[in-house]
Order: structure tokens, then sequence, then C-alpha cells
């Protein structure tokens, strides 16, 4: 079967599968006044995520990453673990969590096949934390990680959206958490999202200050793999860890996209800055719509354009800010 490629010939080997909107966080770039559950909102059931994972495997994706809101709410997130994981073709399932359930989880889930992991938390102090996510536990976040380099994941990754007047002086705390501890951080840029200008233009600060700072202090950009997210990523001698960086202000931020999204309600996001999503439901409801869901995806491809919109303001779908980083 012919792979995913869209007109200026970029390929995509990794899709961001939503199966929730629901958080139980509180973050103030996000969600300040906490999820509003709409009553006509009606997620993907195993059987319809399994046919999406199932479909991408087939046009060449490779990586599979379960996103929310806050994926782990779904009492079935153990059994779509385990389903992306013996989809032949998948070699990488990945998640992106707020970590309130890592401590007692991370070692099943990495049995049943999870390989990867991302953790939000957008400071070390326990005060600033609870002042940006809204929730008190932070302790509980953190023994997550810890048990999660315990299990011996591939990857753990931490996201902190990056927040001038709130943590963005906080490198220093940060590089010294990953000297000892194998955990890349990604710094990810605030974008104006649904909350507006006035909330963006106070707390946005550009990924390239952290850039400076790192390589004024020794630190490498290391080459990009052909699966991995859109962080530019540094390492250095002293340190076990790594720093990414995820500037989609930056120029040619779109030039190296791998990335689609479906969404909980089952549409495809040709871009994860686009609001209008391309309905896949209809032909999510039985195996023997495969083919047809699979023509749909090569049709959609076309109309990619070659890139977002965000100097425009247009956001889309990323008020859950936190989750994009790969």
């Amino acid at each position: 079967m012919t792979e995913l490629q869209d007109r200026y010939g970029r390929e995509f080997h990794y899709l961001r599968l939503s199966i929730t909107d629901a958080c139980n966080f509180k973050c103030q770039y996000c969600l300040p006044d906490g999820y509003q559950r709409s009553g006509k909102s009606r997620f993907l059931s195993v059987d319809e995520v399994g046919r999406v994972i199932r479909a991408f495997a087939t046009v060449g994706t490779r990586k599979i990453r379960i996103t929310g809101g806050e994926p782990t709410l779904r009492k079935d997130f153990d059994q779509v673990i385990e389903l992306a994981a013996n989809t032949p073709g998948i070699d990488t399932v990945a998640t992106t969590t707020n970590g309130y359930r890592l401590p007692e989880n991370a070692h099943r889930w990495r049995q049943l096949g999870l390989s990867q992991i991302n953790v939000s938390l957008d400071s070390l102090d326990e005060k600033l934390f609870r002042q940006i996510t809204g929730d008190g536990r932070q302790q509980k976040v953190l023994d997550g990680i810890e048990a999660a380099l315990d299990a011996d994941y591939h990857k753990v990754k931490i996201n902190v959206v990056l927040l001038n007047e709130l943590n963005a002086h906080q490198l220093p705390n940060f590089l010294e958490y990953i000297r000892h501890r194998p955990v890349d951080i990604r710094f990810i840029e605030l974008m104006e999202t649904g909350l507006g200008q006035e909330y963006f233009q106070r707390h946005h600060v550009s990924g390239m200050v952290i850039k400076q700072q790192l390589l004024a202090q020794g630190w490498t950009e290391d080459p990009r793999g052909p699966v991995d997210g859109p962080a530019q990523n540094f390492s250095h001698p002293d340190y076990q860890g790594r720093i990414g960086l995820i500037m989609p202000y930056a120029k040619d931020f779109c030039a190296t996209c791998n990335r689609l999204r479906v969404s909980a309600i089952g549409k495809l996001h040709l871009c994860l800055f686009t609001e209008c999503g391309v309905e896949l439901r209809d032909l999510l409801g039985h195996d023997d719509h495969q083919a047809a869901l699979v023509a749909r995806l090569h049709q959609q491809l076309k109309q990619k354009t070659e890139t977002h919109q965000l100097h425009q303001g247009l956001t889309g779908v990323t008020q859950h800010l936190a989750s994009i980083g790969g």
C-alpha cells in the first residue's frame, strides 16, 4: 500500500490520536475553568480506535501517540495501549499525560506495550506548579516520572509550556533536574489559543531565548530522526537528559512536518493547528470500510497546505497546548 505523502513530498509516519477531550487539571493556558463536558460529545470507541490505527498502519504510520485531553481518564486506556502495540506495522506507542496516574500504572502500561511517555510538568516549584495547573498533585507527578524511569521506557519526556513572568526563568532548575536523569525536557512556545491576545501577549516568550542560553552553555543541536516530533533537540556531555524546543512561530517549522491528528470524535486534522477536520467516523463502524478509509486518507492529503496559519492567529484544535509536544 502506498504510504501517505503530500504535495510537498512530506511523508507521514506519525499519528496523534486523541481518545478524549476531558481533563482533570485546570491549566491556566488551556482549561482555566476546568473541562466543560458537552452533552453532544461521543468519543471514539475502542473498536473505532482500532480501525483508525489499522488504516494508518497500512499507509506507513509507525508511531502512534495517544493523547487527550487527559487520555488516562479513559477506563479502557489499558485496552487502547494494548491494541495499538499489537497492530502490525506500529513500532512505537507513546502517550502524553499530566502524570497523575503514573506512579501506580507506569510498569503495567510498559508491559502492555507503551514505549514512550510525555508528562506535562510546567514547573519544579510546587507553588508555581499549583498556580499554573490549578492542581496540587505535583509530587505525584514527580513520583510518576521516577516510576516511568524505573519501568525502562524507551523515552521519558517532560512537556513545559514556556510562560513569561512564570516559568521562563527556570531553565537552570530544569537543567539540574536532568543532569543525572535520562529525561528529555520539551519547552513549548505558548500559542494564542482561545484564551485570546491578552494572555498570549503577556506570557509569550520565544523559544529562541532558551536556545541562545543553551548554545552559550555548550549544548549542541542533535540530528532529527524520521519519526521525531517537531522539537529541536539539544545535548550536552555533562547531562544525561536533553532539552527540546518546540517553536511553531519559527521559520520553516512546517518543512519537516510528519504528523497527522485524529480527534476524539473521529475527525482527521491535516494540521495540528486547524479548526475544521475531515469526517472519518462514517467509515469507522465496520471493518469492511477499511479500504474506503485508506482511500479517504490519501485523497485528503492532497489538500494539506504547506504551512500553518499561526501568524494570523488561527490555532485551531490546539487548546490542549501541553499535549502537542512530540
